[in-house]
């Protein structure tokens, strides 16, 4: 069995010291490379509904989205992977859309596309329309 070596940035720690109690740090391994090591793999291509907004730069991953519905008193919130999924707070499976994501917090059928936020507050659905349109708002 090889051994396996993980390395924390020091801001990896600074962020936990100063995480709120309830909140969620996601925290994600990569292969690297060093003289003794297999060559890492290659980027990660984004691919999916997201794929689109994350090649034009208007979504980037790690990007944090979230939504409240105050008539049923639910949140959600959820991080973009580097391929262009959503790992939901309490799931421990990536979701492959804004749908899906938003279906798995809701437990209704949801349109994720107008329902997810940035923290800027502008909606998946703007940035969608954003990237349609060509240009940037």
């Amino acid at each position: 069995m090889p051994t396996l070596s993980i390395h924390f940035d020091s801001a990896v720690f600074a962020h936990l010291a100063h995480a709120r109690e309830d909140e969620t740090v996601h925290v994600m391994l990569t292969l690297g490379t060093s003289s003794t090591t297999a060559p890492a793999a290659p980027p990660t291509v984004p691919r999916g509904p997201l794929a689109g907004l994350m090649r034009a730069g208007l979504l980037a991953p790690g990007t944090v989205l979230a939504f409240h519905q105050r008539r049923a008193n639910r949140s959600g919130r959820a991080v973009v992977t580097a391929d262009g999924q959503l790992i939901v707070d309490g799931h421990a499976q990536p979701f492959p859309s804004p749908s899906k994501a938003a279906e798995a917090v809701t437990g209704n059928v949801i349109n994720g596309w107008t329902l997810w936020h940035l923290p800027d507050g502008r909606f998946l659905d703007e940035l969608r329309q954003e990237l349609d349109n060509g240009s940037p708002n």
